[in-house]
């Protein structure tokens, strides 16, 4: 399938082939028909999957040009980093056409962004509490909404920014295509899409538990008061072009970019500490390769889509089994092969089993001048179905509302209690 059996308008497709886009993500191929036949959609994907081309297209496609630009399109999203990826993105889709888009997020002056939206915005990419916050001051108005989306809706719930969203969707009229995105479908973000969606339909893309293949993955095992001379090591004698180095805390973080710059090695790091400025500096460099090496921790680095990352370097292995694969799946995007090399001491060999365990693949041990001889500890199947038991649970109550639809079946009707359904029959 190509993109040309969208019917999307001309200057869409001009810009797709510019940015040479080809042909679309399996999340692509499904969501988008869904929204541009003008109907609500609940997705279930992870980042990285093609999800911003999936409500930005039909966006773009439908809107027509106005004179004032209002605000016709909004979309929600968690961080201010996220925020600008999508920002960006809706540029390049829609560099040929006479449409506007602002962006808004906490963290920086108010006033550019006003400013900005005072001069015609069709589309707005907002995190929910500036938004909220201009709303409450009669700063903007979203009377004229047609589209909503909400993007990584489950991350929204774990930043508590849900209670935010409901305040912000009573403003919208309720004649609109709206767009729910979320990784995992926990409990509040089903009762949000019922209160909030008519009638939706689903795409499920089924959550990657393994690596991809384009990834070459290695360990080297040693010493904790090692881990700093490894990684210098590494970066001067591995062919790396631009490497994330992911730590598992802020202040780690901040001690070995401090390391590195005593050994004359540039770098840069972010993490929820620094300011937005710095944040999208230092990413900013990183992308246009000004930098080759940015220190980055999980929560920071989610949702970074940079293409040309050619190595990821766990400096500490990270505590939750699935952040792994998130942090490699940095690199061989796109087709194209990378690097990770994780960097293993006696004390995380328990989270090193639980991992291996989790993707079913033993990693290959990579020599250095500071390797130590490794014995495995091998890990019980009682403790990998604990790693994993949310993701079954999900499973298993799709598996038991197999000839339901899903706004029947996973998100109950308003209401209406599962328990209270069993008593009417």
């Amino acid at each position: 399938m190509t993109f040309n059996e969208f019917n999307l308008r001309k200057p869409l497709l001009d810009s797709l082939a510019k940015a040479s886009y080809k042909k679309p993500s399996p999340i692509q191929e499904k969501g988008i028909p869904i929204l541009l036949e003008g109907s609500d959609l609940i997705a279930c994907a992870q980042t990285g999957t093609g999800k911003t081309a999936t409500f930005a297209l039909p966006i773009l496609n439908s809107l027509s040009k106005e004179k004032n630009h209002s605000i016709r399109a909004l979309i929600l999203t968690p961080t201010r980093e996220l925020a600008t990826q999508i920002f960006e993105n809706i540029k390049m889709f829609g560099r040929y056409m006479h449409l506007r888009a602002c962006c808004v997020y906490g963290g920086s002056p108010a006033a550019p962004q006003l400013k900005a939206i005072r001069s015609g915005c069709d589309i707005l990419i907002a995190t929910p509490g500036r938004l909220l916050d201009y709303l409450a001051h009669g700063k903007i108005s979203l009377r004229h909404i047609e589209f909503l989306v909400l993007d990584e809706a489950d991350r929204m719930l774990d930043m508590g920014f849900i209670a935010d969203v409901r305040k912000i969707v009573q403003q919208i009229p309720n004649d609109r295509i709206t767009a729910l995105f979320s990784a995992t479908m926990p409990k509040e973000i089903q009762e949000l899409a019922r209160d909030i969606l008519k009638n939706p339909k689903e795409v499920r893309i089924e959550a990657e538990k393994f690596t991809a293949s384009t990834i070459d993955q290695y360990l080297i095992y040693t010493e904790k008061s090692s881990k700093k001379k490894v990684l210098v090591n590494l970066l001067n004698t591995e062919s790396i072009k631009k490497t994330i180095v992911f730590t598992r805390t802020k202040i780690g973080a901040d001690r070995l970019e401090k390391y590195l710059k005593e050994k004359e090695i540039a770098c840069l790091v972010i993490h929820g500490d620094k300011t937005q400025g710095q944040r999208l500096n230092a990413l900013q460099r990183f992308r246009t390769n000004q930098i080759r090496i940015l220190i980055a921790t999980d929560v920071a680095a989610r949702g970074i889509d940079i293409k040309d990352i050619s190595h990821v370097i766990n400096f500490d292995l990270p505590e939750d089994i699935e952040n792994y694969v998130h942090r490699i799946g940095r690199t061989g995007r796109a087709k194209q092969e990378g690097v990770s090399i994780s960097l293993v001491c006696k004390e995380e060999l328990n989270l090193l089993a639980n991992i291996e365990s989790y993707i079913q693949f033993q990693i290959p041990l990579k020599q250095n001048l500071y390797s130590l001889p490794l014995e495995r500890k091998k890990k019980r199947k009682s403790s990998i179905h604990k790693t994993t038991r949310k993701k079954e649970r999900f499973s298993n109550q799709k598996k038991r509302s197999k000839k339901k639809s899903f706004h029947e079946g996973l998100i109950p009707q308003k209401g209406i209690s599962p328990k209270s359904k069993q008593k009417r029959k």
